[in-house]
């Protein structure tokens, strides 16, 4: 491990509203994380990125995904459970980061094997510090996955 260099966290985002992507985005660059972000808009646009894309060799497979619920074509909701019942990407663990507390939609994620459901802070200084939180703990989970590879 000494003197390897990390290679950057694969992110997707899919969510539809902008101002949210840009601040996502500001959160990475403060962490300083090294990470590649692909972002999609809405759960159509996700499910065709991760088929068409990821599982065609023409994009990276995602170390992580951010799932916002509401979103135009497909909710967020139906986009998790089809990642988590497709056997070649149920393996990718989602992060659902969204602006709804109903306790309904946290339950519903939680069915369909959501790793972990944030809500959307409206503070942009904790909407900051959620994202790190997230790319914290999932580089801590990538790289310690990562570590018990080589040693197979």
């Amino acid at each position: 491990m000494a003197g390897q260099t990390l290679k950057p966290l694969e992110i997707l985002l899919a969510d539809d509203n902008p101002g949210d992507v840009r601040l996502f985005i500001e959160s990475l660059k403060d962490g300083k994380i090294l990470n590649h972000l692909s972002v999609v808009w809405d759960g159509a646009e996700a499910i065709a990125y991760l088929k068409n894309k990821v599982l065609t060799g023409q994009a990276p497979r995602p170390d992580f995904i951010i799932l916002d619920i509401n979103m135009p074509k497909m909710t967020g909701l139906e986009v998790l459970q089809q990642i988590k019942s497709d056997l070649e990407l149920m393996s990718i663990p989602v992060a659902v980061l969204t602006s709804s507390e109903a306790e309904k939609d946290m339950a519903t994620s939680f069915a369909y094997d959501a790793n972990c459901y944030i809500t959307k802070p409206l503070d942009f200084e904790k909407f900051i510090n959620a994202v790190l939180s997230i790319d914290n703990y999932w580089l801590a989970i990538v790289n310690n996955t990562d570590s018990q590879e080589e040693l197979l």
